[in-house]
């Protein structure tokens, strides 16, 4: 596997760093000795970053993806070798209310990333996290692979299939000629420790849990590939890394769980609920609401054959983990230990 001490001392730019997953990302680039430089919007409802007040370990930038000007001077003042562009409007329920600030934030912020990355003579590798709702979602019960068309549904999985096709252009028009290295990742659905956002499934168990009260699910037949974060962010790590030693690993990967961990919802429910204990409890709820996808698997043989990729946790090991994760921050108020932990022990399983 992938050695993450190639990131000691690298100077590493990640926008929306102050997110769930870019919180996780963060830490771990610490932790491998890299010299961070976060930009971001940090959004009131970004509890996990000031939980774990990682700002004070960084060089943090606040700013907007869709300011140019802002972000281009972030990227000429600090000089970055490796991007991880992260930032986004992430929901896809707040993607029907708000489409047009989801298509600003998601498609220009990826233009103006890109534009900046252009005209930044340091930077050497490049990757756009995006996710696996960017394929032409057929209900079928495969995987999706890499060369399938792109024409995600809702808002804000059509922004995402269009920032794959903005990545597309520029390292065809700009960015190969360069000598950068760019590749998309689309991860499956992620869950982990310090995800408090609206409206995803883990969140609301764990906060049904906390306040003793039922779970209910929307969609409990639904197939996702569900993976504990720490999956998707080594996977990013080992894009990045490899893609800057050898740009004949830039392309586009899917990143998921293997076939027999990509499960219903209710599933993952019921493990959560063996997991947390305490009499918690779980029943199906009739919502009325758009449109979702029934059934949405990836196929990564991909990133496994190419770079040697493997997901180290099983989806019964990614919800006891979520749950011991909220358990301890609950018992002892201190995040940053309870990631640094997680870690550790992924670290030590590779």
């Amino acid at each position: 596997m992938f050695d993450l001490s190639f990131y000691k001392g690298k100077k590493v730019l990640i926008t929306g760093h102050s997110g769930f997953k870019g919180v996780w990302l963060t830490e771990m680039l610490l932790k491998a000795g890299a010299e961070v430089v976060g930009y971001s919007l940090c959004k009131e409802n970004e509890k996990l970053f000031e939980m774990t007040q990682i700002k004070k370990n960084i060089e943090h930038i606040q700013g907007d993806i869709r300011d140019l000007a802002r972000l281009s001077d972030a990227f000429k003042s600090t000089k970055p070798e490796i991007v991880f562009h992260l930032a986004a409007q992430p929901i896809v329920k707040e993607s029907y209310k708000n489409p047009v600030e989801t298509y600003s934030t998601n498609v220009m912020g990826t233009v103006n990333v890109l534009e900046a990355v252009r005209f930044c003579d340091s930077v050497k590798s490049v990757l756009n996290v995006t996710t696996d709702k960017v394929y032409e979602n057929k209900e079928w019960d495969w995987g999706y692979r890499e060369y399938e068309p792109l024409n995600g549904f809702d808002p804000y999985s059509n922004s995402k299939s269009c920032s794959e096709l903005v990545t597309s252009s520029y390292i065809n028009s700009f960015l190969s000629e360069q000598g950068v290295a760019v590749s998309t990742a689309r991860a499956g659905n992620v869950i982990g420790g310090g995800d408090f956002a609206k409206d995803r499934i883990i969140p609301d168990c764990v906060q049904a849990a906390i306040n003793h009260e039922k779970i209910f699910v929307r969609n409990p037949h639904s197939i996702r590939p569900y993976q504990h974060v720490l999956e998707p962010v080594y996977a990013y790590l080992m894009i990045a890394g490899m893609q800057y030693q050898d740009s004949r690993y830039a392309s586009n990967y899917n990143v998921g769980p293997n076939e027999n961990d990509c499960v219903e919802t209710c599933d993952l429910v019921d493990l959560f609920v063996k997991a947390w204990g305490d009499d918690a409890k779980w029943e199906a709820k009739t919502v009325d609401g758009p449109h979702e996808a029934s059934i949405l698997r990836l196929d990564c043989s991909k990133i496994k054959n190419a770079l040697g990729w493997r997901p180290i946790w099983n989806i019964d090991m990614a919800v006891k983990k979520v749950v011991e994760w909220n358990k301890k921050v609950l018992s002892d108020n201190n995040a940053n230990k309870a990631i640094s932990e997680q870690i550790d022990e992924y670290i030590s399983e590779l």
